[in-house]
């Protein structure tokens, strides 16, 4: 079987890390860009919307991967991508700037799936689970590279940073030059008959298990900066330990093939849970820096153990025809559970309490994880 050439699959993975940079490009001199743009008294809404739109047009995103096939659907996406990001700094008000950043969305969940999708195509067993925790590690890398050069050039101006959205079309470029069009045509295996079969409730378990831990983390990230700050950590310091956190996650990513090796998926998820159920008791807890500290590991390891999980279930649980729209559903999980964060500024009572109701919630879903599996196995050995 034909395997891509390295720079196609270091193209693949710089792809995946425009995800995360869709809404962080803006982030360091968030209050500057949301003056100039008109949208001041809404500033936030610039990194929030562009999940909101991942969102709401990922099926339709599902359909040109599925109708079109995933390397064209890839190309459309990453020329939108650039155009609406870049094309950015031409508008102003409301109306206009918040129609380009939804529409910044689409083009993010046709990058996505279509990306992933093309690595389900490219590679197999194994491989394929090592690719796309490569995937999950250049998400969480290029939010902490595009984080600091989004910030360095935000000194030189406002507009600067619109300028990394170009990426997209350097990355179209190394498609076009290194990514043959027609993909291998996919090997028989076991999965092949039963994914078929396969009931719709397994998928939907996976697609849940996404939006939820994807809340479990952003919660953190979301209410960190507030909760530091309070306690007196300065704003470079603050965005030093969530590219900490960062780097964690990449860690987490790469060692989570091994773990499914020799734990199973459904272990490391619960793992993965567990992760996230310390994180945010540690938080609530976390009255010094080695504690602080302490839950950054926590949160990484939890999102390094789970969301490239969850992208590879469901590319294994997918059939080969289906796997475009099956991934754009993945991609509209991720980005609600990010979307559905920005609600935690609204809740009543002090952050803290915050870390806990999201502790509770999260050994919850552990305890009903472990239900589950426990419930399943006995099943088994009654048949």
């Amino acid at each position: 079987m034909f395997q891509l050439s390295r720079i196609a699959g270091f193209t693949l993975l710089v792809i995946s890390s425009l995800t995360i940079m869709v809404g962080t490009v803006v982030a360091p001199g968030l209050q500057g860009v949301a003056i100039a743009l008109g949208v001041d008294h809404f500033a936030t809404w610039l990194i929030t919307l562009p999940a909101l739109g991942a969102v709401i047009f990922a099926p339709f995103a599902g359909r040109i991967i599925d109708n079109f096939g995933a390397y064209y659907a890839l190309l459309l996406g990453l020329a939108l991508y650039g155009l609406l990001g870049a094309g950015g700094i031409f508008l102003h008000g409301p109306y206009f700037v918040f129609a380009d950043r939804i529409l910044l969305g689409a083009a993010t969940a046709i990058v996505m799936a279509g990306g992933t999708t093309l690595i389900s195509q490219w590679y197999q067993g194994h491989k394929r689970l090592a690719m796309i925790a490569k995937q999950g590690m250049a998400i969480e890398l290029g939010g902490v590279i595009f984080l600091f050069i989004g910030g360095q050039l935000a000194l030189v101006g406002w507009q600067m940073p619109f300028g990394l959205y170009l990426m997209a079309w350097v990355c179209l470029v190394l498609m076009l030059l290194f990514i043959p069009q027609q993909s291998p045509k996919p090997l028989k295996n076991s999965h092949a008959v039963e994914d078929e079969k396969r009931p719709a409730t397994s998928l939907k378990l996976v697609y849940l298990m996404s939006v939820l831990s994807m809340i479990l983390f952003f919660i953190a990230i979301a209410v960190l900066p507030m909760s530091m700050a309070s306690s007196g950590f300065s704003e470079d310091e603050i965005g030093f330990f969530l590219a900490f956190i960062s780097l964690i996650a990449v860690a987490g990513a790469l060692i989570m093939p091994k773990l499914v090796t020799k734990l199973g998926e459904k272990a490391v998820l619960i793992l993965a849970t567990c992760m996230f159920t310390l994180t945010h008791l540690t938080f609530f807890n976390a009255e010094t820096l080695q504690l602080l500290v302490l839950g950054g590991v926590f949160c990484g390891l939890g999102f390094g153990f789970s969301i490239p999980l969850l992208n590879h279930m469901v590319v294994e649980q997918s059939h080969p025809q289906y796997r475009g729209r099956n991934l754009s559903y993945f991609t509209m999980a991720v980005f609600l559970g990010q979307f559905l964060t920005t609600f935690v500024e609204f809740l009543p009572g002090e952050r803290s309490a915050v870390y806990a109701v999201a502790g509770i919630a999260a050994a919850t879903i552990v305890c009903l994880l472990i239900a589950g599996r426990v419930i399943n196995q006995r099943k088994t050995v009654l048949e």
